[in-house]
């Protein structure tokens, strides 16, 4: 129940706004009456945070087994189809943590150094390794790069259902091109170009996470 609650919350708040969604109207989404889900969350405050914790601290479970499945590789490819596809599995999440880093931008700077900067760190160590070994570009900017790819993932996935219509094709295909096209961006803008260095496969033929 507390996981669906979750998903309802996260799809009114991404689609109304916090402000503009009430917990009637997620607790009549859920099925079930307000003061059953004020038994899961005190307030639509609380809510609101449980939503935003859960996504922004999703990696850091993800993550350490995703580089540990690549020990002795510099490859961040696992790492970025992941964050691909946890986006891409529910735009809600992105346009989600998109209007409320534009809303309330110092609450958010808040739970992203709490919840993001630890796996950041991460993935930074392992851009360092790939410097160190000669696979990415040695004046790249290990942590503005984290930040920027951040920023193309969520805001790409946020605006793909509109700005799909400039690539005059049917909306799935569409999207799927965008997302396709990111992902060979941010692994460009990462890895000098050497034999073998080309990004392995289309996302088209490689699984990210299944849409829920």
């Amino acid at each position: 129940m507390r996981d669906r609650i979750l998903r309802e919350a996260t799809h009114l708040f991404a689609q109304k706004g916090f402000e503009a969604t009430s917990l009637a109207e997620i607790a009549a989404a859920v099925e079930i009456k307000k003061p059953s889900l004020l038994y899961h969350f005190k307030n639509k405050a609380a809510l609101r945070v449980a939503v935003l914790a859960g996504m922004l601290d999703h990696f850091r479970g993800v993550l350490p087994q995703l580089l540990a499945a690549a020990a002795g590789e510099a490859k961040l490819e696992p790492v970025l189809r992941a964050l691909l596809g946890f986006f891409d599995a529910d735009r809600d999440r992105a346009r989600l943590l998109l209007r409320e880093t534009l809303d309330r931008p110092d609450e958010m700077r808040e739970l992203i150094r709490d919840h993001v900067a630890p796996w950041v760190r991460m993935v930074e160590a392992r851009i360092q390794q790939g410097q160190a070994e000669g696979h990415v570009h040695a004046h790249a900017d290990p942590a503005a790069y984290c930040v920027h790819a951040i920023q193309l993932v969520v805001g790409g996935m946020a605006a793909a259902e509109s700005l799909g219509v400039l690539l005059d094709e049917e909306p799935e295909a569409a999207e799927q091109r965008l997302v396709e096209e990111l992902l060979r961006m941010l692994h460009r803008g990462l890895y000098r170009a050497t034999p073998g260095s080309e990004f392995p496969k289309p996302l088209s033929e490689a699984a990210l996470s299944p849409r829920d």
